[in-house]
Order: C-alpha cells, then sequence, then structure tokens
C-alpha cells in the first residue's frame, strides 16, 4: 500500500486527534487546529484512501511539536515520510521527545542531546 503525506484539512482534525491521542502524546486542541488551519500539520493516508489518516505531524515553525503514527502501522516508513515532508519547506528541524523515540529520529539523521534521564532534544539541518 502506498503512502501520501500531505497538509492536513481543519475538517480532519479530529482524525488527527485521534492519531496524537493513540500515541499518548500531550498536545492541545486549540493549539493543533489553529496549525492545521496555518497548514502546519500534515498527514499520510493510504494513496488508495485518503480520507483515512495513518499518521499525523505537527509543526509549530520549525519545531515538531507532535508527530505519531498509528500502531499497526509503524514501522513502514510512515514517520519518516512524515518528518521528510516537514523538512522538505525548512532549513532546519527541531524536536523534544521522550529517550524510546530517540532511536526513530537519530535513523532520519537528527542530532541529538540528552536533556535528562528521559528526555532529549534532536535538530536536523543548519
Amino acid at each position: 500500500m502506498g503512502v501520501t503525506v500531505r497538509t492536513a484539512t481543519v475538517a480532519e482534525l479530529s482524525a488527527v486527534m485521534n492519531v496524537l491521542d493513540g500515541a499518548v502524546l500531550e498536545t492541545d486542541y486549540e493549539r493543533v487546529r489553529d496549525l492545521a488551519t496555518a497548514g502546519d500539520v500534515f498527514v499520510a493516508v493510504p494513496a488508495d484512501d485518503p480520507e483515512r489518516v495513518l499518521g499525523a505531524c505537527v509543526l509549530d515553525g520549525d519545531e515538531i511539536v507532535a508527530i505519531a503514527v498509528r500502531r499497526r502501522r509503524r514501522d513502514r516508513g510512515i514517520g519518516s515520510a512524515l518528518v521528510a515532508n516537514a523538512a522538505r519547506d525548512r532549513e532546519r528541524l527541531v524536536a523534544e521527545f521522550d529517550r524510546d523515540v530517540a532511536p526513530f529520529y537519530a535513523s532520519l539523521g537528527f542530532d541529538i542531546r540528552r536533556i535528562n534521564d528521559r528526555r532529549y532534544a534532536g535538530v536536523l539541518g543548519t
């Protein structure tokens, strides 16, 4: 199954929040709504079913606020495609994340530093 990454519509906000909530990410509905309105939320959808959201990436400037992929769809390159799409129009991306997902960011080329025992920060680009 091919996957397409595109800008999310505000009408897809509930599907985006469902994906983010499924990954147990702390997200603010109003902030995600405002960023979606600004065109800074991207979704990954199956090429043959463009209404079904498999993953989402929320950006605020060059910061990845949240990124998640439905559990059964993980490890198929969807998160990587979301980050690649986000990086396309930005000189750099920054993210703060839990230790468990540090290997994901490292695999994408992020320069990672430890913040504390559980949190890390990463930068991709200049």
